[in-house]
Order: structure tokens, then sequence, then C-alpha cells
């Protein structure tokens, strides 16, 4: 693990900081999309499956816990905790994931790197965090339309630092293909690079704003 492992990490656990502040300083989850946020709990729980088994280090143990606990517990707030579960709209988070789902679950039986069946849950993992950003992108740009271009403060910078964690995994990888001679991971990159390309456009806007 090298810097840019941790910094990309610590943007990672910042993003759920942030949404966990909005939510509770606004009493409200508006501009939050619920659909992003299960498919996160999705994401990290097809990745994890070996958390109580295969133990690695405490600090990977300890961050795919928290990715898991944290996700469950956003999407817990804003299905079931009054007052917050009354302010989500689901009229604005209506895009159809089952696309997303469907279209990273063949993606993963076409694409893997060992034809097993954690291998594949692992690949789909690495599909569905790319895309996995879409429906909250289009929850922003639906508001921003509404409000003539305005986005709350706080879930531009969630957003922002979902994105730059991402960025942040793009230079590990790049140093670590520079300096490893043994690594070598295809599939990741093509899922981080896609990834990334979804942030693009609201990068520009929020680095103008």
């Amino acid at each position: 693990m090298n810097v840019f492992t941790y910094l990309g990490d610590l943007l990672h656990l910042s993003s759920f900081f942030i949404l966990f502040l909005m939510i509770y300083t606004s009493k409200s989850c508006r501009g939050i999309s619920l659909k992003t946020q299960m498919l996160y709990c999705l994401v990290f729980c097809t990745r994890y499956l070996d958390l109580f088994f295969n133990f690695h280090s405490l600090y990977l143990w300890v961050m795919k816990l928290l990715f898991i606990a944290v996700s469950f517990s956003i999407a817990y707030i804003m299905l079931y905790v009054s007052p917050y579960n009354k302010t989500y709209s689901a009229m604005e988070d209506n895009f159809k994931v089952e696309y997303l789902i469907g279209g990273c679950a063949l993606m993963a039986l076409l694409w893997n790197e060992a034809y097993t069946f954690f291998e594949i849950l692992w690949a789909f993992s690495y599909w569905l965090e790319a895309v996995a950003i879409f429906p909250q992108l289009i929850v922003v740009h639906r508001m921003a339309k509404k409000t003539g271009g305005f986005v709350e403060t706080l879930t531009s910078h969630y957003v922002f630092t979902l994105g730059g964690y991402r960025v942040m995994y793009l230079f590990n990888w790049i140093l670590r293909l520079a300096t490893e001679k043994s690594y070598w991971h295809p599939l990741v990159w093509t899922a981080g690079f896609i990834q990334t390309a979804l942030f693009s456009d609201f990068f520009y806007y929020y680095i103008i704003a």
C-alpha cells in the first residue's frame, strides 16, 4: 500500500462523513440517491465476502467493516428513520438500476480473473462500483435544473470526495504498474477508468463553481 491508497481511503470515508453531516444538519435526505446507496451496499457485500475468514491486515479488515456498516446505515436512515425518510424523493431518484445490475452481472460472467463463484462476485463488485454513482449524478443534475444550476454545498462535496477517492486509486495503480513487475489488473483498471469518466463532467462544474 502507498500514500495514494491511504488518501483514497480517507476521501472515501470523508464522503460518508459528509453524507451523514448533510442528513443530520439539514434533517433531510433531499438530493441523496437511495438507489446509489443500495448499489454501494451490494458492491461491498459482494466484494468483501472474505471479511470473516480471510484476514490480511487489521487496517483492511477495519476498512471493509466500516464501508459495509456505513453504507447500510445510510440506506437504513433513508428508508426507516423519521423525519429523514419522509424527505426522500423517489420521483427524482427513479433510474432503473436493474439495468445496471444486470449489465454488470453479465460483464462479470464475461470478464473475470478466475471463473469461480467468489471471483465472479468480486468482478461484479468492481463493474457495479464503476456505475453505482450514476443514479446520484442524475439526481444532482435534476436538482440543478430545478434550482437554476444550484446544488447544495454538502451534496457537491459528497460527490467530489467520492470521485476524488477513485482518482487517488488511479494514481495508485499507475505507481504500482511502474514499480511492481508482477502487478497486472486490467479488469480493475478498466472499471476504474469508467467510474472516473462518469465523474468528469461533475468535476468540471464543481471546480468552476
